[in-house]
């Protein structure tokens, strides 16, 4: 294996951790497609830097977009706490109105330049080995020290926080009466997820952060029946689709990204189909194990009661 490719798979294993920890707590959240509405609503960031600027695709974009994910965030958790609507139609509210919003700022003040998020400030991971920032002398990949310092950041994060975050996400109004501020540490997450999604946008490409974000929680919930198993189980699919996806684009002369995220949903389909208790195969195996205990417990006794009846029967020829 060549160096690129084992920085390809580390860079991509390492933002799965990432992802997959706060993904699981999203997934149990009922707030999965958070990291899809992001990477729509910080287009008008993009918009506004430019215009202040005249610059796309540098640092300044990515601080722009990020901007308004945090905006994204917090229009989001403002509607929910109102009970006016639903969670997921605060969120279906709010990243459209954004990314409207960015659409008429290029209509209007940038209609001669190419911009859209996939230019400004999504990258690719196949090119994550070539860009490279001198670290001690040595060329280092950019996407490696980004997403190695998040997930870094996001353990951190979940250590310190771990019995609020538990709390909050279980059972919010036991969280707050216990004083364990429950909502605060539920912005703390949403505000986690938007940098670490903007900024692995800029390293790796939207697909791969949606993807690691939802999948491998969705997955690790079919078959962990604990929260902390169920962290170590998203993590360990990140990786294997990580390693597994790679392969599959050597194998097909694919696109990385898509290969990766093709990895992902086979190895869903086979949390779903195995799933203790909740999977397909499961249940099917479950039911089997039933009828055939059913059946051993009732076959003797239907078997019993002939001789029971002649063992009754015996007595009244006696008299």
């Amino acid at each position: 294996m060549s160096t690129d490719a084992l920085m390809i798979i580390v860079i991509a294993g390492l933002l799965s951790t990432a992802c997959a920890v706060l993904g699981s707590f999203l997934v149990l959240r009922r707030q999965a497609l958070l990291p899809d509405a992001v990477s729509h609503a910080v287009l008008p960031g993009i918009v506004l830097i430019f215009v202040l600027t005249g610059q796309r695709g540098s640092m300044l974009t990515v601080l722009g977009a990020t901007a308004f994910g945090l905006i994204c965030v917090a229009g989001f958790e403002w509607l929910r706490r109102t009970g006016l609507v639903a969670p997921d139609a605060a969120l279906a509210l709010v990243f459209p109105a954004l990314f409207s919003l960015g659409v008429l700022g290029i209509g209007t003040y940038a209609s001669g330049a190419h911009i859209d998020v996939d230019s400004a400030i999504y990258g690719d991971l196949t090119f994550a080995p070539l860009r490279t920032v001198e670290l001690a002398g040595q060329a280092v990949p950019r996407s490696l020290l980004i997403t190695g310092g998040a997930t870094v950041a996001v353990a951190i994060l979940v250590v310190v926080l771990w019995r609020p975050l538990k709390a909050s996400t279980f059972d919010p109004g036991f969280a707050q009466s216990a004083g364990l501020r429950g909502r605060v540490v539920s912005t703390v997450l949403l505000l986690a997820v938007t940098v670490v999604a903007v900024v692995a946008f800029d390293s790796v490409g939207a697909i791969l952060v949606i993807t690691f974000f939802v999948v491998p929680a969705a997955a690790a919930h079919q078959v962990a029946t604990r929260l902390s198993s169920m962290l170590l189980t998203a993590v360990g699919i990140g990786w294997a689709s990580s390693l597994l996806g790679y392969r599959l684009a050597e194998q097909l002369d694919s696109s990385i990204p898509g290969s990766i995220g093709l990895a992902s949903v086979m190895l869903f389909a086979l949390a779903w189909l195995a799933g203790r208790g909740r999977g397909r195969l499961g249940r099917f195996l479950h039911r089997g194990s039933s009828r055939d205990t059913t059946t051993r417990t009732t076959i003797p006794v239907q078997q019993a009661r002939p001789s029971e009846s002649h063992a009754t029967a015996a007595p009244s020829r006696d008299r």
